[in-house]
């Protein structure tokens, strides 16, 4: 369904192009030699009140509308920041049981920050924008860089680590990376989404300098030199309000010092009051009334703050449409930049050299923190047995036989099976019994190590 509608819209966008071309007339939105600015006048002017309204919000769980008669397809956001979420129903969490949305699994970014290694960023974000273009995607939404305050945060894994600085430098070219396809980042959650308890009401109280030197930096850098096409705000409240429309952290901070020209993006949920969105730096409303896993309204999207609410307070004289001429004129460089670039190349999905760029960013984001005595890296010349063993439901083992393949590769020729956690001890006492002769490990995915030599 997804892909007919996309379908449906490009056909629009052709058809649009199409149409003006016989009248030997192009509009200067359409017009490819006209500058970006002067495009987006010429569309602002065109649209009516209902067409600026519906791409300023949500039409589905991962979609923003487009504008059918002007020839602007939908547009389509999916996590990130690790690979590319499996599509869902349109207006439902449940899985939509495609065949054609595998994707590679990348590190976390965790993992990518430890690399140390800005080039791992840039291959990753290289690769990451292949695969959004195949699965159709115009805006992941990562990479996250919020500082680690406490080891509670459920969101740590897609954070860049604690360190301010390290985030800074590792955050750039994976936008950089990712955008070079014309996909856009989104980078989140901003800002101090430290903590998981109470995430949506609790306020921040932090001192300016700390702010600035520590929980905006890497921010800012995403800004002026990642030049991010989106920002997705956080679930919490700074100063009693909430960070997908603060006046403090968005119109001050992010647009008026940082002078920000993408959108800012809701978090799924994170949109709490039609006056603060309009007035506050919000640009699209995603998720409103779910907790962006399984709870949500039904096909609520014309009830958002930002749409026939906000309508009601145009007609009514509450707002004018200066503020949604800027939500607008955002929305619409976000699509000269993405689905209305016609320089877009082609995706292609779980690659060789997306899997081994994952490879590469795992390996060298692997941190050592202790080698009693020298046990690796391990010499599979005198090793007798390797198990890595811990606590799981479901296990995938793999075995290896190390002497029968190069040294310190034993990565390849092996046997692997499912097991249950029943079977697990009959099953490795059978290997290692039957492997005396030869030298194997057998690697699970568990998290203790136990090594016999």
């Amino acid at each position: 369904m997804k892909h007919f509608i996309l379908s449906c819209a490009l056909s629009m966008a052709a058809i649009a192009i199409d149409s003006a071309q016989q009248t030997g007339q192009l509009p200067v939105y359409l017009d490819n030699t006209k500058p970006v600015e002067q495009r987006i006048d010429d569309a602002i002017v065109r649209m009516t009140l209902q067409e600026k309204i519906r791409i300023i919000h949500a039409q589905s769980k991962f979609s923003s509308a487009g504008v059918p008669r002007l020839g602007f397809p939908d547009f389509w956001t999916d996590d990130g920041p690790h690979g590319v979420r499996p599509d869902v129903l349109w207006d439902e969490w449940e899985q939509a049981g495609q065949t054609n949305d595998s994707c590679v699994t990348f590190p976390a970014l965790t993992c990518l920050a430890a690399s140390w290694n800005p080039q791992m960023s840039r291959i990753y974000g290289e690769a990451l924008g292949e695969e959004a273009l195949y699965r159709g995607k115009d805006m992941i939404l990562g990479p996250g860089v919020n500082i680690y305050r406490t080891p509670l945060n459920g969101r740590n894994f897609e954070y860049m680590g604690e360190d301010p600085y390290l985030a800074s430098i590792m955050v750039v070219p994976y936008i950089q990376g990712l955008q070079s396809k014309g996909v856009s980042a989104c980078v989140k959650h901003y800002c101090l989404n430290n903590d998981e308890e109470y995430r949506h009401q609790v306020n921040v109280i932090v001192s300016d300098r700390a702010l600035h030197e520590i929980y905006l930096p890497a921010f800012k850098a995403a800004v002026e030199k990642g030049k991010t096409w989106g920002i997705m705000g956080a679930y919490n409240l700074y100063k009693n309000e909430h960070n997908c429309h603060n006046q403090w952290t968005l119109n001050k901070i992010l647009k008026g010092d940082w002078k920000y020209d993408g959108v800012v993006v809701s978090n799924w949920g994170g949109a709490h009051d039609t006056d603060q969105a309009v007035k506050n730096g919000l640009d699209i409303e995603f998720g409103t009334w779910t907790n962006g896993l399984t709870m949500g309204a039904s096909n609520a999207y014309d009830n958002y703050y930002l749409a026939v609410p906000y309508i009601k307070g145009i007609q009514e004289g509450k707002y004018t449409t200066k503020e949604l001429d800027e939500k607008v004129r955002r929305v619409l460089r976000l699509f000269y930049r993405t689905t209305m670039n016609p320089n877009r190349p082609h995706g292609f999905l779980c690659s060789d050299s997306h899997y081994a760029a994952a490879r590469q960013i795992a390996e060298e984001g692997i941190v050592l923190l202790q080698n009693k005595n020298q046990v690796l890296p391990i010499n599979t010349q005198k090793a007798q047995r390797v198990l890595v063993v811990g606590d799981s439901v479901d296990l995938q083992v793999w075995l290896y036989v190390p002497h029968a393949l190069p040294h310190n590769e034993a990565t390849a020729g092996c046997l692997h099976t499912d097991i249950d956690k029943e079977n697990l001890n009959y099953t490795l006492q059978h290997w290692l019994y039957a492997s005396t002769a030869t030298s194997i490990s057998v690697r699970t995915i568990y998290s203790s190590l136990f090594v016999t030599l």
